[in-house]
């Protein structure tokens, strides 16, 4: 399980240091794929392999909106490997999509990782964005749907 925020940076080569807490969880490779956010999601192999067993392939192909579902995880996926030191190289196209150029937070959401710029993090988090919703209205709506 990922959990907690950290604060980092991507270097000249592209590579973001996995927060040690992150790297016994995340193994020597992961998948990385654009989110529905403009941050990154940072899969463990088997991590990805479940949620396309169980979600995006269980997505009929007759129907257009889902195929263009299908078709945004997998052609934005880039298997990257882990090194002895921690880091991983993000592709040029899943940095462009997060906004990311140098200053990074890494945040464990349960089963994944994401990864955003600082910038967008920041804005997400500033409550004149209109981004940052009153939490207990969230879970109150939640509640309504057994959630």
């Amino acid at each position: 399980m990922f959990v907690g925020k950290f604060y980092n940076s991507i270097d000249s080569k592209s590579r973001m240091i996995v927060p040690a807490k992150f790297r016994d969880g995340l193994g020597s490779k992961c998948v990385i794929v654009k989110s529905i956010d403009p941050c990154l999601n940072v899969y463990p192999e088997e991590e990805w392999e479940t949620f396309v067993k169980e979600k995006l392939s269980k997505l009929s192909d007759f129907k257009k909106d889902t195929r263009m579902i299908k078709r945004y995880f997998h052609a934005s996926a880039a298997v990257c490997d882990v090194d002895k030191q921690g880091r991983v190289t993000i592709p040029q196209e899943l940095k462009q999509h997060a906004g990311i150029e140098k200053d990074l937070v890494t945040i464990g959401t349960d089963a994944i990782i994401e990864v955003w710029s600082k910038e967008h993090w920041e804005d997400r988090l500033d409550p004149d964005s209109g981004e940052v919703m009153d939490i207990s209205q969230l879970a109150e709506s939640m509640e309504m749907y057994g959630l």
